[in-house]
């Protein structure tokens, strides 16, 4: 890797940026992205000591799970502990990138290694993504129809659930007359032709698209294109918030929750009243996960763990499930590692840090 642009590329292959809520601020938050790349250090929090820690250890780049600046702003002065991040960044040329919601959403992200670490089995999306699904219709003639679709299935079209290379076909009459600006590829300019032709469909998720077309129209043999491009409302079941799994053997309550104290390093868990069931169904939703209190009682889970629950949340278990508060910080813990991993594997030789700086901003007694 010479740049950051290159990392980035690889970071949004890791978590793709269209993944994230609306409300989110992803991606390369400050930084030049033509700079050469000296190393990276990943952190949860890009805080001004992780700055520092940055400096010392000459990495340029620094990946956060959160966001360091979320809400507008509109002056950096230094007065609060955000802009003191950013004003040591700026000053030392350090990029700062973020995934947070991209990979919170991700299949294998945050929610996925949570219920790993708490050794669920039979895994699925809690809460699957809407409106990202989409769907691509083509038009071309017998002998350039399986190079289109190699090419959309390349490119990543296709693929529903655990399968891929997915279209429908079907054959037609076209016709078409060019202007005398036109260089038909069949047929004259000024004359009407007519002839048989491949209807081609595909469904894609809605991040691969400039990727999709631009592999369609490197393939098509047409001067003109013909496209039609669809919004479904199907949701995404492979992608989404939360998670829900059961754990291999039934457990007492009380004995989860000091299974998932200890797993997570946990200081301390806040929970509802116990229900009395033995716990076998188990969501997650790493971060503040309270508006998915109804999602987790109608997947029919006996536990909720998450984090952020505020008083009066806690009687929305109404005896139906056991809502527990592991941390913010505790139920994404190990997403860093993840992200280290995950860059050691697809950057090799390269400098990839693993920060040592704790950013959990609560403590214990």
């Amino acid at each position: 890797m010479s740049t950051i642009k290159e990392i980035l590329s690889v970071l949004e292959t890791m978590a793709p940026l269209a993944y994230a809520e609306d409300f989110d601020n992803v991606g390369l938050i400050i930084g030049d992205e033509n700079a050469k790349a000296t190393g990276i250090l990943v952190c949860h929090d890009a805080l001004e000591n992780v700055i520092n820690e940055a400096i010392t250890k000459k990495c340029n780049l620094v990946v956060s799970f959160h966001p360091i600046l979320f809400d507008g702003i509109k002056k950096i002065t230094g007065k609060n502990y955000v802009e003191r991040a950013l004003l040591k960044a700026i000053k030392n040329d350090i990029a700062i990138y973020a995934v947070h919601t991209a990979l919170d959403n991700h299949p294998e992200g945050v929610n996925k290694i949570f219920c790993e670490t708490l050794g669920l089995v039979k895994t699925e999306i809690l809460i699957p993504k809407q409106n990202h699904i989409r769907k691509l219709v083509t038009y071309t003639i017998r002998d350039n129809a399986e190079k289109v679709r190699n090419a959309l299935f390349e490119a990543g079209a296709g693929s529903i659930g655990n399968y891929d290379k997915c279209s429908f076909n079907s054959e037609g009459t076209f016709t078409y007359q060019g202007n005398e600006k036109s260089e038909p590829t069949i047929g004259e300019r000024g004359v009407l032709s007519r002839g048989t032709e491949v209807k081609i469909e595909v469904v894609y998720a809605k991040h691969l698209e400039a990727k999709i077309i631009k592999a369609l129209r490197e393939n098509h043999i047409y001067e003109e294109v013909a496209t039609e491009i669809y919004n479904m409302k199907n949701t995404f079941k492979h992608i989404g918030l939360g998670m829900i799994g059961e754990l291999e053997e039934p457990m007492d309550e009380k004995d989860f929750l000091q299974f998932a104290k200890d797993k997570m390093g946990a200081n301390g868990i806040r929970h509802s009243a116990f229900t009395g069931k033995k716990v076998k169904k188990v969501a997650v939703l790493g971060g503040s996960g309270s508006f998915a209190i109804k999602n987790a009682i109608q997947a029919g889970a006996d536990v909720y763990l998450t984090s952020d629950l505020k008083y009066h949340q806690y009687y929305e278990a109404e005896n139906q499930l056991l809502l527990a508060d592991i941390g913010h910080f505790e139920s994404e813990r190990y997403t860093k590692e993840y992200i280290v991993d995950y860059l050691r594997k697809k950057i090799p030789n390269f400098a990839i840090i693993l920060s040592e700086e704790n950013t959990n901003p609560v403590k214990y007694l």
